[in-house]
């Protein structure tokens, strides 16, 4: 064989190697995201590919089990039994009642085990009682223009 066409070959090989695992690692990585009412109606291919899922964290159901935590998430009256397996920490705002967003797959017994959790505590943005969104913090003033001009 000649020197040019062993190149040609083995930048073919190099080129075909590095096309399959920029695939292979684009479809592993896609992530769909589903609500806990959709999860039902998922059948075939659908329920074996990776997905987010949200929802509030059931009052009472956070159990610390060995190699992981077992908790229920709770979106308009439907419940998902959810594993977490992952090996980071949980967030500190993962409690009862806190919003949260799971992803990993669902099993065949429709419990949901979880790779990754992240939380999110909703009255620890909220705006304090007599305060609008937005609005003025108590250290702020808004009219800073009037006293300008009553200066001048």
């Amino acid at each position: 064989m000649k020197v040019r066409s062993k190149f040609l070959v083995g930048s073919a090989i190099i080129v075909a190697t590095l096309v399959s695992l920029a695939y292979v690692g684009f479809t592993q990585s896609k992530t769909y995201y589903h609500t806990i009412s959709e999860l039902s109606g998922l059948s075939g291919s659908t329920l074996h590919q990776r997905m987010r899922v949200s929802g509030n964290v059931r009052n009472g159901s956070i159990s610390h089990v060995p190699g992981g935590v077992d908790f229920v998430l709770t979106e308009q009256g439907k419940d998902l039994a959810v594993s977490y397996l992952g090996r980071d920490p949980l967030p500190d705002t993962f409690k009862d009642g806190a919003q949260a967003l799971v992803e990993g797959k669902l099993r065949p017994d429709n419990r949901f085990v979880a790779e990754q959790v992240q939380a999110k505590c909703a009255s620890k943005y909220e705006a304090t009682p007599g305060q609008t969104a937005g609005g003025p913090q108590p250290a702020q003033t808004s009219n800073a223009p009037a006293e300008r001009s009553a200066a001048n």
